[in-house]
């Protein structure tokens, strides 16, 4: 969705956002105020997530929201899957066998089969683990595959509320993406998934389009997702898209946060347009690259990330510079060094963490107009849009940013601002405990759960 069509000046964006900073925080200190209310019903949360280590946007959010809640004296319960890369939890031996779906013999790769569409570990796992701990409420980010949805059914049986963040469109796109062949799609988002094995959606392959759709019919009829108490969507498009199959009451929009505090917004930068992130078709990055080949070194574009696209982009496109997957100092300092950020997704993106990180750098993003994008990058206040897969456009409004320092400066500016205001971490976190409270409530679970 696009933003209203205002005219003001870029500064005075600058101090309209920055005069909201102290009510807002006025406001949000009123609210945080009764998270020490004795009287309150959020005693323990139980977090499900299949990755127990930071893989991706969804366990950044996560592991943040678990912070959180322990600062505001809140007990954590965890549940995950068994890899190396984990983080320690004290809950590890409820955690289910690592799954890599790789099996070899036929036998093997049937067992993979339904477990992928339902884990009999992960139910018996959890269910001994919310007997063992009685959570107030369930907490689910990305469960599928090695938890599975069916560990929802679980919990909600045994009297304990379930809240599910939408990370990506999994509950109304079989493949996740709403991507079919390339192209944006979203007729499977009422419930009826047979669009899948008409159009093999899944990399062209009817066997994994089939083992999909399975998926999606098997949890369909059992009514996992109808278990689910609340859906949060990041985004006002994942919103949208969500309440066409589960209805407006199961559905609510809570922005991601960040904690600007931790990150110094800067001051200057060395004038290349930065790409940070997985290199994947759906992430448009080759429209980049070839709108920077067009250019004929007119810019310099920096490419941070890996994926399975890195060593074809590699070798098509020498003039841009690949630096691999960054962390730590690395990242930082890059992100530092960037004169803008470059997200050219042609897949309808929910709510990318790296779009507030950019901004809490105060980095303009120049990016596509899909899907949440256009709620986080305010064409011509915190940056500037383009048409997807366009690369003429793509070119224009990079090269136009990067001869233009006091633009790109005064939109890092209200990029900045915006986060301060609108999505810091504590306002993410007030209505997370919020909608806890209102579920345990409306659920009847004062009582203990899981006996």
């Amino acid at each position: 969705m696009t933003e209203p069509s205002i005219d003001f000046s870029e500064e005075v964006a600058v101090s309209a956002a920055r005069s909201r900073v102290i009510i807002e925080q006025d406001a949000q200190a009123r609210k945080l105020k009764r998270l020490g209310d004795p009287e309150r019903h959020v005693e323990k949360v139980l977090f499900a997530n299949k990755f127990f280590f930071r893989n991706g946007g969804s366990e950044v959010v996560m592991f943040d929201e678990m912070d959180l809640m322990r600062k505001w004296k809140v007990d954590i319960v965890e549940f995950s899957m068994n890899d190396d890369r984990n983080m320690p939890s004290r809950f590890q031996s409820y955690f289910v066998s690592q799954k890599s779906y790789r099996a070899s013999s036929r036998r093997e790769k049937l067992k993979s089969a339904m477990s992928f569409i339902h884990s009999p570990e992960a139910v018996s796992n959890i269910t001994r683990l919310i007997r063992d701990e009685k959570p107030s409420i369930l907490h689910c980010h990305n469960i599928y595959h090695q938890l599975t949805p069916s560990i929802v059914t679980a919990a909600a049986e045994m009297g304990v509320p379930v809240v599910l963040t939408l990370h990506d469109y999994k509950p109304v796109c079989p493949v996740y993406t709403q991507l079919s062949n390339g192209e944006v799609c979203s007729r499977c988002g009422d419930g009826a998934f047979e669009t899948i094995l008409a159009r093999r959606c899944a990399d062209g392959s009817l066997g994994r389009s089939a083992l999909l759709w399975a998926e999606a019919r098997y949890h369909a009829l059992l009514g996992s997702y109808h278990r689910v108490g609340k859906f949060i969507a990041p985004s006002k498009f994942m919103y949208d898209a969500v309440v066409r199959r589960f209805g407006a009451d199961k559905v609510v929009h809570i922005p991601n946060g960040i904690d600007a505090s931790r990150i110094d917004a800067s001051a200057g930068d060395d004038g290349y347009a930065l790409y940070l992130g997985r290199l994947s078709p759906e992430k448009g990055v080759e429209d980049l690259l070839r709108a920077h080949a067009k250019a004929e070194g007119a810019w310099r574009l920096v490419i941070a990330g890996t994926g399975p696209l890195f060593d074809e982009l590699q070798r098509k496109y020498p003039a841009a510079e690949f630096r691999g997957h960054l962390t730590g100092t690395d990242l930082a300092r890059t992100i530092k060094g960037a004169a803008l950020i470059v997200v050219p997704s042609v897949w309808h993106e929910n709510s990318p963490l790296s779009i507030l990180e950019a901004m809490a750098h105060g980095k303009p993003i120049v990016a596509s107009r899909i899907g949440g994008i256009p709620e986080l990058v305010r064409d011509g206040t915190t940056g500037l849009l383009f048409e997807p897969g366009n690369t003429a456009q793509i070119s224009e409004k990079v090269g136009n940013l990067l001869v233009d320092r006091s633009r790109r400066e005064a939109l890092g500016r209200n990029a900045r601002a915006i986060v301060e205001t609108e999505y810091t971490l504590e306002k993410h976190g007030a209505a997370l405990f919020s909608l806890y409270e209102d579920l345990i409530a409306s659920a009847g679970s004062y009582r203990k759960v899981g006996s």
